[in-house]
């Protein structure tokens, strides 16, 4: 047996993948899409169209001067008949536009494939197309895909880890369009001038390794890791260190260590791209949960209601207590169905109050299993404590900012501490004081 190598703490999750074998189906136009400005780690978007405008499949309707954005396009072909703030997946308000469908999904005029001969065409090429990591992060691909000039990248990992219970989309992605997957990874490889990818993936998922193995054995310089199925295998700094054995210090980023990490499903968007020309308006999204009546994966305009979508899947079989968007580790519980898809959606789940309700808080033992949980070496038992104290100006001597709220620890603790949920108070808190300064 292949050596694996294992990053420090983690956990053990079911996997619950019932939608493993579900191939994607494909959602039709919705009677209306509202398309929030914010889609991204970054600056907001700016709409550039207005209320009364026509719009079509691929016209940019947001964009931003900041290099740390991504622009944003319109999904279908219609009306703009809201440009306001709407509620939004986190539960704020944020800027969006509402646009009345008119059925015909006509594609606007300007798109074509784009002209690439170097590496700053590729770059621009990217930015224009919309595309943000699609693994859950949202980060913009092309600043992602151009780290400083002093940081020497020989490395490109693709994530393929889906380490959360229930989300298959990549999974989908890696059976059904291996070959968008393997040439995505190669263009990338060319433009940037890296000369070695890994495609890591958990070991749950054999036939996807199989088969981007066989994809990928003429290209010499792609190879493909067999991972442990272990949660957060996923997260960039876990990724980074399972396939290279390179560690991400406290601070630093993959660049640091000579590698940048994409999401499957992101590479293969870069090879569709270059191609059609078609900016990011479509999303594959795994709809699961104990009261959905026929879970799947669902390929959806962006912008499309959690309600459109859930009624596709032929609604409820039960009253939903909780909705998340995103896996039971680390999505956001819904407000509203209402709410829509955006970019980085990677899955919808619905749950009954048995399955979505928290279980009781109970005092802490000082066992130390949220420690060993950790995967990031921080002390979430300290942290939850200081938090609850208001002693928000010792977090920073904890490292706090570290935390990549995986919720490991919350998950791992007999006691059922709200950690992840704490220590997320307390990072705003953090980054409050370092704005404010």
């Amino acid at each position: 047996m292949a050596f694996k190598r294992v990053f420090r703490g983690g956990v053990s999750t079911p996997h619950h993948k019932n939608t493993l074998k579900s191939e994607t189906s494909v959602l039709g136009t919705p009677e209306k899409v509202i398309i929030p400005m914010v889609q991204h780690i970054g600056a907001p978007c700016t709409p550039t169209v207005k209320k009364g405008d026509t719009v079509k499949v691929g016209q940019i309707i947001g964009n931003s001067d900041a290099y740390v954005s991504s622009p944003i396009h319109s999904s279908v072909s219609g009306t703009i008949t809201r440009v306001e703030p709407m509620l939004y997946a986190s539960g704020k308000l944020v800027m969006s536009i509402e646009i009345q469908t008119d059925g015909k999904q006509e594609v606007y005029e300007g798109i074509s494939p784009p002209e690439v001969n170097n590496r700053e065409d590729f770059l621009k090429a990217i930015r224009n197309s919309g595309l943000v990591g699609l693994g859950g992060a949202g980060f913009p691909t092309h600043v992602k895909l151009n780290p400083p000039k002093d940081k020497d990248v020989d490395s490109l990992i693709i994530n393929g880890a889906e380490c959360e219970p229930y989300i298959t989309s990549d999974y989908r992605e890696m059976i059904e369009n291996p070959t968008g997957i393997i040439e995505g990874i190669q263009l990338v490889l060319d433009y940037l001038n890296i000369n070695n990818a890994i495609i890591g993936i958990e070991d749950n998922k054999p036939d996807a390794i199989k088969l981007l193995a066989e994809t990928s054995k003429s290209d010499k310089r792609i190879s493909i890791k067999s991972l442990s199925s272990r949660y957060p295998q996923g997260a960039e700094k876990m990724l980074i260190y399972a396939t290279t054995g390179r560690t991400v210090l406290s601070g630093k980023l993959p660049a640091d260590v000579g590698c940048i990490v994409l999401n499957v499903n992101t590479v293969s968007y870069i090879a569709q791209y270059l191609k059609t020309g078609m900016p990011l308006v479509q999303r594959r999204v795994t709809v699961d949960g104990s009261v959905v009546s026929n879970p799947q994966n669902v390929s959806v305009p962006i912008g499309t209601s959690l309600k459109d979508l859930f009624d596709f899947c032929g609604g409820f079989k039960s009253q939903p207590y909780k909705v998340l968007m995103g896996g039971p580790m680390m999505g956001i519980a819904q407000y509203s169905l209402e709410t829509s898809v955006i970019k980085n959606t990677n899955a919808i789940l619905a749950f009954d109050k048995k399955q979505g309700d928290l279980p009781e808080e109970w005092p802490c033992i000082r066992c130390g299993k949220c420690i060993q949980a950790c995967p990031m070496n921080l002390l979430p038992l300290e942290l939850n404590r200081l938090v609850m104290a208001d002693k928000f100006e010792d977090l920073d001597r904890y490292h706090i900012l570290d935390c990549i709220e995986c919720g490991s620890c919350s998950y791992s603790c007999p006691s059922k501490r709200y950690l992840v949920q704490s220590i997320r108070i307390g990072k705003d808190a953090v980054k409050r004081k370092v704005n404010r300064v």
